[in-house]
């Protein structure tokens, strides 16, 4: 069966290479992709927005199935798209996506269904918001409504700190009409857990967990990213308490999106605070898999990917086999100087050749072909490097021995991915 794979980061190329392991699959294409996915994956030259391309190609292709990557088609309705012309995808509906799309629609969904999540206020009007927040103790979550890249999300923890986040979303628009709403809430405190799982309407089938390290700099400090590095499993958080996530939020979310006549299809990705009383809350939904949590859990898959999607598809997920490996996985990002702010692009990758398979998975973000035909950087998260061992400290030491080997032009990484798990 051929493929078509939507987007072009890491995340792109951690599906790519799972999925060119089932026996099932023919071409992968990948569009747009990137150097790394395209040593995998035939390289297609159209950008995740060009609906009426991609129709058009993966007709002409007679593709078998279409995996949508990235969150932003997802939300404008790159899946109804394909629906229409009857081609087969994995990923949510536009009506469904939105879970993701609309922070206050995510927040107002929890809070009609009794879900557990932060308590919260939703703002239209700066005036407003700026009054409500000056009333509220700090730290605090000041959060633009729409999709930001992953950047949208401001944890004050001084009073200055929160006026400038909410100027800068509602008056300065930093993040488009994605600001024209805020929710502010309240700061939760405690371990944070990602948990992606494959979903069909009421079908929940989580995946292994994940933690996922949002700061730029070590210890947690300085502005949120994409995501600096994740580790999977996760030994200091108990199995009861993954359940109850599960149980309590998960499950019941993929209900209440079908009574809401929003059936959700695809990867619902529940990024969770687990506090001092060992409760889990929801801090945001996602309807698409994670980045960088693809990188750690996709690994650690040891059922066949395409498979899994197709029973998605199909409406038999319940069946599905689903295997987890007992492997431990970590990912350290390598991303560019500057970023999350301005950064260079198209400076040469050194080293890539010094790390084998069997050292390390290196999953390419931000890469392209340079004029000479070497590795260049394009993108602030350019590599991420995935150790796999027996425990957490092997597959971390395996991550970071292959990382070092690996140079570019200012080059920066966190040295404490999956610190946490060893205390």
């Amino acid at each position: 069966m051929d493929i078509l794979v939507i987007g072009g980061g890491g995340r792109e190329h951690a599906i790519c290479w799972a999925l060119a392991k089932s026996p099932k699959s023919g071409t992968i294409y990948c569009a747009p992709g990137n150097a790394g996915i395209g040593q995998i994956a035939e390289l297609v030259p159209i950008q995740v927005h060009e609906f009426e391309r991609l129709t058009g190609f993966a007709k002409e292709k007679q593709v078998g199935l279409v995996v949508v990557g990235p969150d932003d088609p997802l939300v404008d309705g790159i899946v109804d798209s394909f629906e229409a012309e009857g081609i087969p995808v994995f990923g949510p509906r536009k009506n469904a996506a939105l879970i993701e799309g609309s922070k206050t629609f995510m927040k107002d969904l929890l809070e009609k269904y009794h879900i557990p999540t932060a308590a919260y206020e939703k703002f239209d009007d700066y005036e407003a918001a700026l009054a409500y927040l000056q009333s509220q103790p700090v730290p605090i979550v000041i959060k633009a409504d729409g999709l930001a890249a992953g950047k949208g999300v401001t944890v004050a923890f001084t009073r200055e700190e929160a006026d400038q986040a909410l100027k800068q979303i509602m008056v300065d628009k930093v993040f488009g009409e994605s600001g024209s709403q805020v929710v502010i809430e309240e700061f939760l405190s405690g371990q944070e857990m990602s948990i992606l799982s494959f979903v069909d309407g009421e079908t929940v089938r989580p995946m292994a967990a994940a933690q996922d390290h949002k700061q730029v700099y070590d210890g947690d400090k300085g502005p949120n990213t994409g995501g600096m590095g994740t580790y999977s499993p996760l030994p200091h958080i108990a199995d009861s308490i993954i359940e109850e996530a599960v149980e309590s939020i998960i499950k019941p979310t993929a209900k209440a999106m079908v009574q809401e006549g929003r059936p959700f299809r695809g990867v619902l990705f529940a990024g969770l605070m687990i506090g001092p009383d060992g409760k889990p809350k929801t801090i945001e939904f996602n309807a698409r898999f994670g980045d960088p949590e693809t990188q750690v859990v996709l690994p650690r898959l040891k059922s066949d990917l395409l498979e899994i999607f197709l029973a998605a598809v199909n409406g038999t997920l319940a069946d599905a086999e689903i295997e987890w490996s007992e492997e431990a996985a970590v990912c350290v990002i390598l991303a560019s100087g500057g970023y999350p702010a301005s950064y260079p692009k198209g400076l040469p990758i050194q080293g890539l050749d010094q790390v084998s398979e069997k050292d390390a998975l290196v999953f390419h973000a931000g890469t392209a072909k340079g004029e000479a035909g070497q590795l260049v950087t394009s993108g602030g998260r350019v590599l991420g490097v995935v150790g796999l061992g027996k425990d957490i400290a092997e597959a971390r030491d395996k991550a970071y021995t292959a990382a070092e080997r690996i140079t570019f032009e200012g080059k920066q990484n966190r040295a404490d991915i999956a610190a946490k798990a060893l205390v």
